[in-house]
């Protein structure tokens, strides 16, 4: 059984997924950040990073998000979350998945906390400003991607969707986006539609209704 420590609406999000989608069985442990439990001696033991998520497979920790992915759809692929070894989509896989994880997360974080990118208090507006257009511009390439397929890698779902579908409900309201990510939107409308999404949320206590509240206006 795999436990899987998680905060509700972070980086352990994209994971659970794949967890319930797969009907794995697992544990889920709450580290509470409110509470900075993520700093706490025990679970530094398990995660020297001090970040969520963390992975425990057959005692062995694992963390990083993507990481976590990768290994628990190669543990199971016979739910073909992950394309098959020697096909043209693998490469693509991995492609896409670092795109989201160290383009996309990476920018949306600078935007939440700037104060860590800059020592000037006046630069802050400047800093989220120009977040704001690096993440739309990075927006427009998935989006584009996405014209004419159901999935990032085609018609064919994979964890890539899952780890997509999580960022897009971190975007800050960026702009007035009047339709300009059409095809992002229709994607995010229908990962909603999965059971495993709706399932996760729930566990979780999320709303759902009010996801992606800059996209799905």
């Amino acid at each position: 059984m795999y436990q899987l420590y998680y905060y509700p609406n972070t980086a352990s999000l994209a994971p659970h997924f794949l967890l319930y989608q797969m009907g794995l069985d697992y544990d889920l442990l709450l580290v509470d950040k409110r509470a900075q439990a993520h700093k706490s001696e025990d679970y530094l033991k398990l995660n020297p990073a001090g970040r969520i998520p963390t992975l425990i497979d057959d005692g062995q920790a694992i963390f990083e998000s993507p990481a976590i992915c990768i290994h628990l759809c190669e543990q199971h692929p016979e739910h073909a979350l992950i394309p098959a070894l020697g096909t043209r989509e693998r490469p693509q896989f991995f492609q896409w998945l670092a795109y989201l994880n160290n383009t996309l997360q990476t920018e949306i974080l600078v935007r939440y906390y700037p104060q860590r990118h800059t020592t000037q208090e006046g630069a802050i507006p400047s800093v989220i400003e120009a977040q704001n257009r690096l993440i739309a511009d990075i927006l427009d390439v998935i989006d584009r991607q996405l014209e004419g397929h159901e999935y990032l890698l085609g018609d064919s779902l994979t964890a890539c969707d899952f780890f997509l579908f999580m960022l897009v409900g971190w975007v800050p309201d960026i702009q007035s986006v009047d339709g300009r990510y059409g095809n992002l939107a229709a994607h995010t409308r229908r990962m909603m539609q999965q059971r495993a999404v709706r399932a996760v949320f729930e566990i979780e206590g999320l709303d759902i209704t009010k996801f992606a509240a800059w996209l799905l206006k």
